[in-house]
């Protein structure tokens, strides 16, 4: 008899991805990113994106519809006020190159994903549209 141990290794990735799955689908935004653009120093092309906020808002995650890029950060309390309800993200934008420099969530954002040089805020949308 066969002992199967690669079912007992996907298993639990396949749990933690439907767990991931569950908690980011409770707040999500999609939005179109027009330019291919850096994150964390790794290109993402230009395209369809998904921004989610976990269920206890302090996590949020851009990921590709097109594509299989996925990122997530801390968001921690801003400047915004309370009531904000945009979706925000902004990059920093030198000529043609482009990288991912913070993401509002409503009065929540990112810690500085990057250096700003020449920050252009681009792509808002409200936190009350859903899938």
């Amino acid at each position: 008899m066969r002992f199967p141990l690669h079912k007992f290794i996907l298993a639990p990735a396949l749990m933690a991805a439907a767990a991931l799955a569950t908690n980011t689908a409770k707040a999500e935004t999609t939005l179109n990113v027009p330019f291919n653009f850096t994150v964390n120093g790794k290109s993402w092309p230009a395209g369809t994106y998904a921004v989610a906020k976990d269920s206890n808002g302090n996590r949020v995650t851009l990921f590709s519809k097109d594509s299989s890029k996925i990122s997530a950060w801390i968001i921690v309390p801003g400047n915004a006020d309370p009531r904000d309800t945009r979706i925000i993200l902004t990059f920093d934008s030198i000529g043609d190159t482009h990288s991912l420099f913070s993401i509002q969530y409503g009065s929540k954002i990112t810690p500085n994903l990057g250096k700003a040089r020449g920050q252009m805020e681009y792509l808002t949308a409200g936190a009350s549209h859903g899938r």
